[in-house]
């Protein structure tokens, strides 16, 4: 429903959103095949992947492109909304009911991509054990963005996309490498700096804009109808979904690293053990009929020799 305000049309969110979305979603898929033929495959014939690289390489592949075109237009409706330079206006003002056009038409970009990539899984005749860990980070960015968007929490949910696009970009980024060459690793110890900071930025955010930030502003009821859902129970709700995700990730973040670190010093302690006591090889001590080894007599053939009967007197 559209609105004019200081000469500017701004829009809200409606039933018309899901036809639009559904427009996006083949728009989505067509560029996603474009992607992997004309791209991916040329790469991934170069480097001689085997099956399990091969799908791991596809996926990293369509995010980098994803996340870095999504990293650059979050970026430039922040700055130019003004979003970055007046962190109050993440909650002054609310409900945001009305939205900016690019702001409506990037929320509905991101609902498309997160949805066409449901089927994709098909499509792309993912692994039976890749499909769960897949679909769960595809409903936590389906379950984020829009409710960011129906709870008319756009402006924070762009700067916190903003934070989790620019880790998953250096995450994906860092795979590419190390299939290119399995000796790089340096890129994963900068994205794991840069996951951290973000989790940490994250939760400050949600908890300056929502536990303080909306808390004290003076219309705490609820009215649906008018796109205000500022009430404790919602504030708890909303910070509560946060931190549990922001957690999760961390946990499985911390999981990985342990068990990439005990892998590594295995690695380390099997090698130095090689080298501290290597095997001594077998001797060979040469005699008149044949020789010794390892205590028995054996012949030249390699027979143990007879042993001749002596006969009795």
């Amino acid at each position: 429903m559209p609105s004019s305000e200081n000469e500017t049309v701004q829009y809200h969110y409606g039933l018309k959103d899901l036809v639009t979305i559904l427009f996006y979603i083949f728009i989505t898929i067509i560029l996603h095949a474009v992607v992997q033929e004309y791209i991916l495959d040329k790469i991934s014939r170069r480097l001689h992947l085997s099956k399990v690289k091969h799908s791991k390489f596809n996926e990293s592949g369509q995010l980098v492109a994803f996340h870095l075109s999504s990293l650059v237009w979050c970026l430039y409706v922040v700055v130019t909304e003004g979003y970055l330079t007046n962190p109050r206006s993440l909650w002054e003002n609310y409900p945001h009911v009305y939205l900016p056009f690019q702001v409506k038409f990037f929320y509905l970009c991101q609902l498309a991509y997160w949805l066409h990539a449901l089927p994709e899984l098909y499509f792309q005749k993912v692994r039976k054990e890749e499909i769960p860990r897949q679909l769960q980070y595809i409903c936590l960015y389906l379950v984020h963005i829009a409710g960011a968007y129906l709870l008319n929490l756009t402006r924070l949910g762009l700067i916190l996309l903003l934070l989790q696009y620019v880790a998953e970009f250096l995450f994906h980024m860092a795979r590419l490498f190390y299939f290119a060459d399995e000796n790089n690793e340096k890129l994963f110890n900068a994205w794991a700096v840069v996951f951290v900071v973000t989790r940490l930025f994250t939760l400050t955010l949600a908890v300056l804009a929502i536990g303080f930030g909306l808390a004290r502003m003076e219309n705490q009821t609820f009215e649906p109808e008018k796109g205000n859902f500022n009430t404790l129970l919602f504030r708890l709700c909303v910070l509560l979904l946060v931190c549990a995700s922001q957690a999760w990730m961390m946990w499985r973040f911390i999981h990985s690293q342990l068990r990439r670190w005990r892998e590594y010093w295995n690695e380390q302690s099997a090698k130095k053990r090689v080298m501290v006591a290597p095997r001594p090889p077998a001797k060979l001590i040469k005699r008149e009929s044949g020789y010794h080894e390892n205590g028995v007599v054996k012949a030249e053939n390699g027979m143990s020799p007879r042993t001749k009967k002596l006969k009795s007197p």
